[in-house]
C-alpha cells in the first residue's frame, strides 16, 4: 500500500480484517488515481457530487463519513440481529471504501480547478466505472454488487444486506444537500 492510499484511507482500511481483501481494496484506488487526472489533494477540495450547486463538503469528507455511518450500522445490526441478519463486516467496510472510486474517472477539471463531469463520465458512471477498476485488481464479486449497487442504477436489482447498509449511509448523506430541504 502506498503512503498516498495510507493517507487517504489508512484508519479505515485497517478496520478490514482479511488482507488479501484490504489489499486489493487499496490496490483499486491506487489503480484509479493513476488513471485519472485527479490527484488525492483534489480529492479533498472537490465537491462530492457535482448535483449540487456551491457545495462545499470535499469527496473526502463524504467518503469517509459514509464508511464511518456503514461501519456503526453494521456493527449495530450484528450486535442486534446476529445470525437472524448477518453483516460481513470486511465486505461492507471494502465496499463502503470502494463505492465511489469510478467517480476519479468520471470527474475532470477545467481551466478554473473545478470538478467537471469528464468525457468519460458521460458515457458511463462511476457503479460502472468502479467495478471495472475493482475487478482488474481482484476484488471479489460480493463486493463489486456493492459498487454497482450503491446508486440509483442498484435500485434494479436484488441488493445484499451490506449493499443497503453502504446505499442507504451514502444516501442519507447525499439527499439532505441535494434536497436542500430546511426546516
Amino acid at each position: 500500500m502506498t503512503e498516498e492510499i495510507k493517507k487517504l484511507w489508512g484508519e479505515e482500511l485497517a478496520w478490514i480484517e482479511n488482507q488479501d481483501l484490504r489489499e486489493k481494496t487499496a490496490q483499486t484506488w491506487q489503480l484509479a488515481l493513476d488513471k485519472s487526472v485527479l490527484t488525492s489533494n483534489d480529492l479533498n477540495a472537490i465537491p462530492f457530487t457535482l448535483l449540487v450547486p456551491n457545495l462545499k463538503v470535499s469527496f473526502m469528507a463524504h467518503k469517509r463519513s459514509v464508511v464511518h455511518i456503514a461501519r456503526d450500522a453494521g456493527n449495530q445490526m450484528n450486535k442486534f440481529y446476529g445470525t437472524d441478519l448477518p453483516v460481513n463486516m470486511d465486505v461492507l467496510i471494502s465496499g463502503a471504501i470502494l463505492a465511489d472510486v469510478g467517480k476519479l474517472l468520471e470527474y475532470e477539471l477545467n481551466a478554473e480547478g473545478k470538478a467537471i463531469q469528464g468525457n468519460y463520465g458521460k458515457y458511463l458512471r462511476h457503479p460502472f466505472s468502479g467495478v471495472s477498476l475493482a475487478e482488474a485488481c481482484g476484488v471479489p464479486a460480493e463486493v463489486c454488487h456493492i459498487i454497482a449497487a450503491h446508486a440509483h442504477e442498484g435500485d434494479l436489482v436484488k441488493r445484499t444486506t451490506e449493499a443497503y447498509v453502504v446505499h442507504h449511509a451514502d444516501f442519507m448523506t447525499f439527499l439532505p444537500f441535494k434536497d436542500g430541504l430546511k426546516i
